[in-house]
């Protein structure tokens, strides 16, 4: 596999276990027990997925996570939060906030080797061939990871550009919200529910003024409509 992963947590125990494990699956693995290092270690070397522990000493992993999320250069880079929050609201948030997923502590080995390789296939599939791309208000340059709405750049996670691209490939068509997991995730569906309304509210408010581009079909799914 040889992707490059970032591991922050305050933990050195579940530091190490996570970079004993990583290393077991092939994985190249840096480990970070605080945001100083971190930072200064992206700047020159962006990781392919970075796995962070939400509860830590100021700046915490929410606080972490709006740094990158609003970095151009870094927003793309899929995030997992660990955490010993377990309600279905701190997820959700986590969710808001840009993250591809969400694991709960204690967790298991399995689970978390499992959750990061469907992260990373679903960030590196390749990307539709007939999405729309300089025929729309909305065009894509798949090369250079870039959306423009209207003329305008905005920034989105892997997983928003993925579903804008998939909606884009048929404007006018209703994808449901299955169809929609089913393209993101395909077999490794270890998700929350309401996960794709999460990513598409981020969606529209990032599309700002643009936002009513998107229609929610109630009890079916959403659909471009320019």
């Amino acid at each position: 596999m040889n992707n490059l992963i970032y591991a922050v947590d305050d933990d050195e125990d579940i530091l190490e276990l996570i970079e004993v494990n990583l290393k077991k699956n092939f994985f190249k693995v840096k480990t970070f027990a605080g945001s100083a290092s971190l930072f200064k270690t992206i700047e020159k070397q962006k990781p392919d997925l970075l796995i962070l522990d939400i509860m830590m000493p100021h700046p915490d992993g929410i606080e972490i996570t709006k740094i990158i999320k609003n970095t151009p250069q870094y927003s793309h880079i899929p995030i997992i939060f660990l955490s010993a929050k377990t309600d279905e609201s701190d997820k959700i948030t986590g969710l808001e906030l840009g993250a591809d997923d969400y694991i709960a502590k204690p967790f298991s080995v399995k689970e978390l080797m499992a959750r990061i390789k469907a992260v990373l296939r679903r960030t590196q599939v390749p990307v539709l061939q007939n999405a729309a791309s300089g025929k729309s208000k909305i065009e894509i340059d798949r090369e250079k990871f870039t959306v423009f709405a209207y003329g305008k750049k905005i920034n989105l996670t892997v997983t928003e550009f993925k579903i804008l691209e998939l909606l884009l490939s048929k404007p006018g068509n209703v994808f449901s919200r299955e169809n929609i997991l089913d393209y993101l995730w395909g077999d490794d569906k270890l998700v929350i529910d309401r996960t794709i309304d999460v990513h598409i509210k981020n969606l529209r408010e990032k599309l700002g003024k643009n936002a009513d581009i998107i229609k929610n079909i109630r009890g079916i799914g959403y659909k471009i409509e320019e």
